[in-house]
């Protein structure tokens, strides 16, 4: 067969040079006309199909399932199953590669990430992508910038301070060593004095007060430039048998560099974000806090870490870039006797990117909060703003007084959204049924949920109402035409297939008193309370998982390319593999709605 066969699109691009001589050995092209059924129900596959020119259409009985075009291959389940189980039919003139039904079996016998990738389900498909993916993120961090590390500030003093003077400047400071300067030298000669030092000090039996820190400083310093690479500052560490290195450029000192912070920079880069937050004194070093976020976002996807792990790292930096803000802006009293929490996907764990603020402030009953509360929030809501969360254009935020109660006032209004139900209440009790705590008194909102638990009834039509909103964009097209190119819309993931899965497994969690927020841990509740199967399930995490992949892909891509995020995708630049995947989760969400439709009778609605 010609060489042109390519081996770059999935499940081929897994195959070594002997796999690849092998199809080249056992491949045909067959020609098929429009109109013509290449595969009928029930027919046996002596081939596996793959395109080269036209389009092919999937019908299971008179319904178009799935569409295939170049590069695209079916059908691998039928090979292995030894018949179709759909209807396969040219919609223009074809021409496609046939491999041999044996030659297939050879592949698979002797490359399991080949048959992962051409028949099983979208989790093994997925399994197989991730053990592919490359580890490159420990290398892309080693290159990073010191100043792109966490470099703590330095803390400079005179040659002739006290011991004791310094002992309390580390316990103000929380550190653990401190530059010393000696002016009488020309130029300034600058040391450090540790707590080893320390210990030095301690063991002389000289009185701490009288020893000045300049007797005991290490005057022998070693530097680093802030644009030097990450790896070489951890080498000169290890090179001199020290544990920090003064990050300085020319007589300008930047800080100090610690080792164990370049480790946690290699392992974890969200934690010496959390610290930065921790230790903010205000909005401006939230900010770039904020913007490290992102970065760190990017770094970890393309390094390979799974989309639900980067989820969960984000919820809990994002909870406690809120708490500090939060800290910065509210008089103490005003924290402590109210509960500050987030919604959507924030209060879920399965925000990625920055999307609009979805918060609110329950306030303790019998509390009398400042009279400036509401500039309070508003100065909140816009510190957030300037963090890149826009304003919620439905003013789902706590600078607005209808998300902005007392327990009992939010107790009340739950319950009417529940007893009562409205468009707009059925909305707003979706939105806080998704409700976490990030400051405060947590205990304030389990109030309030007990409060909606206890009137949670087996309401029917409220239910099937409530769960109605999975075909909210059920007119948005069929998404397979625009998979192959087809038109000229983007593909919006969100409307498509997270958000059926995640209102859909909400619906259930409301109808089942799951109070989980998270739509992973709902599922795994609703399996325990045996009202999804564990295949359903499975299916549902993994389709939700590679959904919320291609669309953080495509959110980056927008980043890098200075958009704004659209949480859409482009099809035509989706990979063969990606189209796969994404027509598989796509599949779940089909079924998995009409499984919705079955429980809450929506088609009686």
């Amino acid at each position: 067969m010609p060489n042109a066969f390519n081996f770059a699109a999935s499940p081929f691009d897994c195959l070594t040079q002997q796999q690849q001589r092998l199809v080249r050995e056992h491949v045909d092209i067959a020609y098929f006309r429009a109109g013509e059924v290449i595969l009928d129900v029930g027919a046996a596959p002596r081939h596996l199909f793959v395109l080269i020119k036209g389009r092919v259409s999937q019908f299971d009985g008179d319904e178009c399932v799935a569409r295939y075009g170049p590069d695209d291959c079916f059908d691998g389940r039928g090979l292995v199953a030894g018949k179709s189980s759909s209807r396969f039919v040219a919609d223009e003139e074809v021409l496609a590669y046939e491999l041999a039904h044996q030659t297939v079996n050879d592949l698979i016998a002797a490359n399991a990430d080949f048959g992962a990738l051409l028949f099983s389900d979208l989790g093994a498909k997925l399994s197989a992508v991730g053990q592919r993916r490359s580890s490159s993120e420990l290398q892309a961090l080693n290159l990073s910038r010191v100043d792109e590390a966490y470099v703590r500030p330095a803390h400079i003093v005179e040659h002739d301070t006290d011991v004791v003077s310094v002992v309390r400047l580390f316990q103000q400071e929380r550190t653990t060593n401190v530059l010393v300067r000696d002016a009488r030298q020309s130029p300034p000669l600058l040391g450090m004095f540790t707590t080893n030092a320390l210990q030095r000090a301690i063991l002389s039996g000289r009185a701490l007060e009288q020893i000045a820190v300049g007797e005991l400083a290490n005057w022998s310093l070693i530097s680093v430039r802030p644009s030097a690479q990450v790896g070489d500052a951890l080498a000169t560490m290890v090179r001199h048998h020290i544990h920090r290195v003064v990050v300085r450029e020319g007589d300008q000192v930047h800080g100090v560099l610690e080792a164990l912070d370049v480790f946690s920079f290699l392992s974890n880069h969200s934690m010496l974000i959390g610290l930065r937050i921790n230790a903010a004194t205000g909005i401006d070093e939230l900010a770039e806090a904020a913007q490290q976020i992102t970065d760190m976002i990017g770094r970890q996807f393309r390094g390979g870490t799974q989309v639900m792990l980067i989820a969960r790292m984000v919820q809990d930096l994002n909870a406690r870039l809120f708490e500090r803000a939060w800290q910065l802006i509210a008089p103490p009293d005003l924290v402590a006797a109210s509960c500050l929490l987030v919604m959507g996907s924030e209060g879920r764990g399965e925000q990625l990117l920055k999307t609009d603020q979805d918060n609110a402030l329950i306030l303790r009953d019998g509390y009398a909060p400042p009279a400036d509360l509401a500039a309070i929030c508003e100065r909140f809501s816009s510190a957030l703003e300037r963090f890149g969360y826009p304003p919620c254009p439905g003013r789902i935020m706590l600078s607005n007084p209808a998300w902005r109660m007392p327990v009992a006032d939010f107790s009340r209004t739950v319950r009417e959204w529940l007893v009562m139900p409205s468009p707009d209440s059925l909305m707003n009790l979706a939105i806080f049924l998704d409700a976490h705590a990030v400051a405060g008194d947590a205990a304030l909102l389990a109030g309030v949920r007990d409060a909606l638990w206890s009137l949670a009834t087996d309401n029917d039509v409220m239910l099937a109402r409530f769960a109605a909103a999975i075909d909210l964009f059920s007119g948005s097209g069929r998404w397979w035409h625009r998979l192959l190119g087809d038109g000229a819309d983007r593909l919006d993931l969100k409307k498509e297939g997270i958000f059926p899965i995640v209102h859909g497994v909400r619906s259930l969690a409301l109808a089942h008193r799951v109070a989980d927020t998270a739509t992973t841990e709902r599922l795994i509740r609703l399996v325990d309370a045996q009202v999804l199967d564990a295949d359903m399930a499975r299916d549902l995490t993994d389709a939700l998982q590679l959904l919320m992949m291609l669309k953080l892909k495509a959110g980056l891509a927008e980043l890098d390319r200075g958009q704004a995020v659209s949480g859409a995708v482009d099809p035509q630049s989706l990979s063969t593999l990606e189209r796969d995947l994404l027509k598989d989760a796509l599949g779940v969400v089909k079924r998995f709605k009409a499984l919705l439709r079955q429980r809450f009778r929506l088609n009686a609605l």
